[in-house]
């Protein structure tokens, strides 16, 4: 039995430049960080004494006799692009829930793309794991995401990374002290709206006419050299990070009306009032996780301000997605 262990990740500065269609002609960067909350994958060879071929538990239990029956897109992508053709028993469990905009479906993606070479007896590097992820998605699946998420999926730790116009990315870990990671994440709040959505949904309302929120993107591009000097100087005020990602929200919030809702907005308002000084919702938007970034004195303020929400400690994952459980020799039909 093979388990992978894929961290999400929080995203901060340079979201939506990440779409094939605005880095396509434009490049485009993010800066982002996996996180310590992660997704799972259990995977083996199922023996062939059932009454079914494959059983894959998710939210779902699905028992079928043949790949094409599997209801789970990502599941049913890998196992056909990969041209599985032995039963299998494919396992998931998360510590944060689907569709809540911290890249669970990356995560997912890239992590049973993991088990499945594993399998194999193939070790393919994080790079490799990112690129077939994205292509999964992409070609396979056919979704309408970003390429960000598979990439700190598979590389974890906090990144900038910068999407070139032929596809190709390239991945700057952010090199920080200890004492200026730790204050970092001191300053990291994360609550549960209880909104779900789907990022593929959102994102279809306004990735279509990138063009047209053209200045908009421009600027939140600039943003991330903006953010990744400030984290990297020692000397700057990780205040200054904050408010930037205030601005950041506010023009994220123009590109498309579905991006946020009357209730988040209430909730980050609330969250300002008692010390937050910026922040955005997790993801492509419309519900999920809120970001905040708080100063360490007005963490408890923004805690009671926003009591009925749960709040969800979070820190950098320094690690990618890995193979946590293998036996010692892996046999396929």
């Amino acid at each position: 039995m093979i388990i992978s262990r894929t961290p999400y990740r929080v995203s901060f500065f340079g979201g939506g430049t990440d779409y094939p269609a605005w880095f396509g002609k434009h490049g485009g960067a993010v800066l982002s960080t996996a996180i310590d909350k992660y997704c799972y994958i259990t995977c083996r060879q199922l023996p062939p004494f059932f009454a079914h071929r494959s059983r894959i538990v998710w939210s779902h239990i699905e028992l079928v006799n043949d790949n094409s029956e599997i209801e789970h897109p990502a599941v049913e992508g890998c196992l056909r692009h990969l041209e599985v053709d032995y039963g299998v028993e494919i396992q998931h469990s998360g510590d944060l829930p689907a569709r809540s905009g911290i890249g669970s479906s990356s995560s997912f993606t890239v992590g049973l793309l993991n088990c499945l070479h594993t399998m194999r007896g193939r070790d393919l590097s994080v790079r490799e794991l990112a690129k077939e992820s994205i292509y999964l998605e992409h070609v396979v699946m056919g979704e309408t995401v970003g390429i960000q998420d598979q990439i700190a999926a598979a590389y974890g730790g906090l990144n900038r990374i910068e999407f070139a116009p032929d596809g190709g990315f390239d991945v700057h870990p952010l090199q920080l002290s200890m004492n200026r990671l730790e204050a970092f994440q001191g300053h990291l709040m994360m609550f549960f709206t209880g909104l779900s959505r789907t990022a593929s949904t959102i994102a279809q309302a306004y990735v279509g006419d990138l063009e047209a929120k053209a200045q908009t993107l421009h600027t939140m591009r600039g943003m991330v050299d903006t953010a990744t000097r400030i984290l990297t100087d020692r000397d700057s005020s990780l205040s200054d990070f904050g408010s930037l990602l205030h601005e950041s929200w506010q023009l994220k919030r123009k590109i498309s009306d579905r991006i946020s809702t009357p209730e988040i907005d209430k909730l980050y308002s609330r969250a300002r009032e008692a010390g937050a000084l910026g922040g955005k919702l997790c993801g492509a938007g419309g519900g999920g996780f809120l970001l905040l970034f708080v100063a360490p004195s007005h963490r408890e303020s923004v805690r009671s301000g926003l009591n009925e929400l749960i709040e969800i400690p979070i820190a950098v994952s320094s690690t990618g997605t890995t193979i946590i459980t293998r036996p010692p020799q892996v046999t396929l039909a």
